[in-house]
């Protein structure tokens, strides 16, 4: 399908325009493709041969709209490190509408009513960064927004003393882009209930539609997204993924991972890892973010709890705990290649046994299951063991690997053979992300569309990129981000 046959469906002015805002993008000055992403083209029947031209570019930069499109910016709240916050929402971000059952949604596209203090655009390394992190995600079957393309600028923009960097837009993909933090806002406005009513009403018509004729909707509305983000959770962990800011306004109704900004995947593995460097607590580390979620969770039942049984909301969220440890335990299990659904053994306590290894062991994190998954046998546990800062916690924990898979009775090749299906081969990381963004910055794409492909296949061999299959080097290991994008 052309770019002009594209129709968008639009049904958000259906709530008070108290809870959106009807605006056009700011163009950005001198805008030029720096890469388009073929598999979202098809999600959404978009030909090929559009991304190449004119058009496209004038489309994600707000200057062509779809038929039938009419942009808005949506308004949120939420709880940001913990503090309640009136009133968020879209501060650089404009929607498009629905296409194909995606929501349609560009990054940087200049000021809204909800830019607060903002200057409304994004800069091209954040941009780099969200684009190909969002389809590396996908790729390892953790649920995500997607991304369409990515465009750049001359346009200058501010972001210290210092520097000037130039403006950038991602067009954003997600089934649905309403937060823990809509519920917040709506829920705070006169007459909440008919508000919230409406806006559960519309989570299910377009999330959740098995639930349409359900009774106590509601309520089981929120056991799904308990049990959702419970399972977003334990596929972060398994990955060792950090997002980095887990506030209510970055938390995906859908159970989707939303709002890139100072993320990381673990290199050197820390339970304490802090991948954002003003979170100086350590609110959002890597150890916390499944107790975050569920925290989130129980400030979402605090709002739902207005249109329904909130003590049946709270005494669901008992179950979350269990929903995470039972999904993390079973990931981390086929990340080992031992199938704990035909066993009546948990690896709870080998899997546990591991994580402290790692620990002691200031080994990267992915590395590890790499290095396992095509190990030669275990008389040579030194092709794994040798690259730990510390090797003994490891070749104890070997020990209690073999006896696992003697117990269920099947070979290291074997096991080996289920990993290379959940252990991939290359995993995007910050400083991979940088190397494509200093290119970039000097008019060279060629990084940018080189680790996007890696990304999208990273159980593949990459001829050229070996290197990337390597523990992250040291000087760039575990390195902190900000906010600012």
């Amino acid at each position: 399908m052309k770019l002009h046959e594209l129709k968008a469906e639009n049904d958000y002015f259906n709530f008070s325009d108290k809870f959106y805002q009807q605006l056009q993008a700011t163009p950005l000055n001198h805008a030029h493709l720096i890469s388009y992403n073929k598999h979202a083209f098809d999600e959404i029947g978009l030909d090929e041969s559009e991304g190449d031209t004119k058009e496209f570019v004038e489309f994600i930069n707000g200057e062509r709209l779809l038929e039938n499109c009419q942009p808005y910016a949506m308004a949120y709240a939420g709880h940001q490190f913990g503090y309640f916050v009136p009133q968020l929402g879209d501060g650089r971000a404009i929607n498009l509408g629905r296409v194909k059952g995606w929501h349609l949604q560009t990054k940087g596209s200049g000021l809204t009513r909800y830019s607060r203090q903002g200057d409304g655009r994004a800069v091209l390394r954040s941009s780099i960064r969200e684009y190909i992190m969002s389809e590396a995600m996908h790729a390892l079957g953790i649920p995500t927004t997607r991304a369409l393309a990515l465009i750049g600028s001359k346009h200058r923009v501010y972001r210290s003393y210092e520097d000037v960097e130039t403006g950038a837009i991602v067009m954003r993909m997600s089934p649905s882009w309403i937060r823990f933090g809509s519920f917040e806002f709506f829920a705070r406005q006169k007459d909440a209930q008919e508000h919230l009513t409406q806006l559960a009403e519309y989570v299910i018509e377009h999330t959740y539609p098995h639930l349409k004729e359900e009774e106590k909707k509601y309520e089981k509305l929120f056991f799904e997204v308990t049990d959702k983000t419970a399972q977003l959770m334990a596929l972060w962990q398994t990955y060792g993924f950090m997002h980095g800011v887990m506030n209510t306004d970055n938390m995906s109704i859908a159970g989707l991972t939303i709002d890139y900004g100072p993320f990381a995947f673990m290199d050197y593995f820390d339970l304490e890892c802090i991948c954002n460097h003003t979170d100086a607590e350590g609110r959002y580390s890597y150890i916390n973010q499944p107790y975050i979620g569920r925290w989130n969770l129980e400030v979402l039942a605090h709002s739902l709890g207005k249109i329904c049984d909130h003590e049946a909301l709270l005494e669901y969220l008992n179950t979350y705990m269990f929903t995470f440890k039972k999904e993390y335990w079973h990931r981390m299990s086929l990340r080992l290649g031992l199938d704990d659904t035909q066993s009546s053994n948990s690896y709870s306590t080998l899997i546990k046994e591991l994580i402290g290894a790692l620990q002691e062991a200031k080994m990267d994190y992915n590395y590890f299951f790499y290095k396992l998954t095509h190990l030669s046998s275990f008389e040579q546990i030194s092709e794994v063991v040798d690259h730990a800062v510390f090797r003994e916690s490891l070749t104890i924990w070997f020990e209690s690997y073999k006896k696992a898979l003697e117990a269920e009775n099947i070979t290291l090749k074997q096991a080996q053979q289920r990993m290379k299906k959940v252990n991939p081969l290359y995993v995007i990381k910050n400083y991979m992300l940088q190397e494509a963004i200093e290119k970039a910055t000097q008019g060279d794409f060629s990084l940018v569309n080189d680790l996007l492909h890696i990304a999208q296949h990273p159980f593949d061999e990459h001829e050229g990129f070996e290197r990337y299959k390597k523990p992250t080097p040291i000087e760039f290991a575990n390195l902190q981000l900000s906010c600012s994008s």
